[in-house]
């Protein structure tokens, strides 16, 4: 399955091992992995919460990846991420891109992660000294969606944008 929200952590390297399996095609592999910080916008964080819509994120996962396979020969994509009460140093997130060549993987990696930042419906909640706070969308996030260029968002048709849900507090 290309898609997994899960609250168990992942190990990078057996979902490497298990993408390229048996894959003699697969000439490049690339991979992000996304971390909670200690600090986020100048706040000690102790814990982040993440929530999400059961089947509505998946939904618009598997369209984000729709999208990247429309846009470059990729032999697998995989998204991992995890929801719950995460700690620093605890893994949130795993996109990884198998294709022939590297520069498709690189590619089609980094599109992935910059759609699911800001079209993917999760909700961060960070646990500061200041107390609890929900964490708001960040412009960079929104121009580096908007550098892929201009067009529908991947779950055109679909009703509203998921991402429309995931800026700001819970729906």
């Amino acid at each position: 399955m290309p898609v997994r929200v899960q609250s168990a952590d992942f190990d990078v390297s057996a979902e490497l091992a298990a993408l390229r399996a048996g894959r003699p095609d697969v000439g490049a592999l690339a991979c992000f992995v996304g971390t909670v910080r200690d600090v986020n916008d100048g706040a000690e964080v102790s814990t982040m919460t993440l929530e999400h819509y059961p089947g509505m994120t998946e939904k618009a996962l598997e369209a984000i990846v729709e999208r990247a396979r429309g846009r470059w020969a990729l032999e697998d994509v995989l998204v991992v991420h995890r929801v719950g009460a995460l700690r620093p140093l605890d893994q949130i997130v795993l996109v990884a891109v198998a294709s022939r060549h590297r520069g498709e993987a690189f590619q089609a990696c980094e599109f992935v992660m910059d759609w699911l930042k800001t079209q993917a419906p999760f909700w961060k909640k960070e646990r500061t000294p200041q107390g609890e706070r929900w964490v708001d969308a960040r412009e960079s996030d929104d121009a580096a969606t908007a550098r892929w260029g201009a067009g529908s968002t991947p779950n055109a048709g679909d009703g509203p944008a998921a991402g429309d849900a995931a800026r700001g507090g819970p729906a």
